[in-house]
């Protein structure tokens, strides 16, 4: 495996990282939406990660795509306002099935694991450098 091959690794988590953010922050912004573009409440997503071969037959490096980005099948939240237009015959409302505190931690854990990758990626150029100059001196 190249050396150059680590900022390929690198590059597609950073991508791939970049796209959970996205899904995190669509679902933060959706999370006091009574309803959605189709009229019901909107769902939480979920990126979904696989492991891809940078370059066939070189199974030493592997990188990270996302595949799909699913929707959570839990039930809506059900909040009690019957003074509500979108209110049931009960009272209650269908609120989306979003977790403001799991969202928040699925963000923190993304943005540590784009930083990762972008360190990953100065430390090989550090490296690379390094070796380049050897003979300098």
């Amino acid at each position: 495996m190249s050396l150059f091959r680590v900022f390929d690794v690198a590059s597609t988590g950073m991508t791939a990282q970049s796209m959970r953010l996205n899904v995190v922050a669509s679902n933060l912004a959706n999370a006091d939406s009574a309803t959605s573009v189709n009229g019901q409440p909107y769902k939480a997503k979920q990126v979904v990660f696989t492991a891809t071969p940078i370059v066939k037959g070189e199974p030493q490096s592997v990188g990270v795509a996302v595949t799909a980005i699913s929707e959570d099948q839990s039930p809506p939240k059900l909040v009690y306002d019957p003074h509500n237009p979108l209110a049931d015959e009960k009272g209650y409302v269908a609120m989306p099935n979003v977790n403001p505190v799991e969202e928040m931690t699925n963000m923190i854990s993304a943005s540590r694991s784009y930083q990762t990758n972008a360190d990953m990626m100065n430390t090989a150029k550090t490296l690379i450098q390094r070796t380049l100059s050897l003979g300098q001196a």
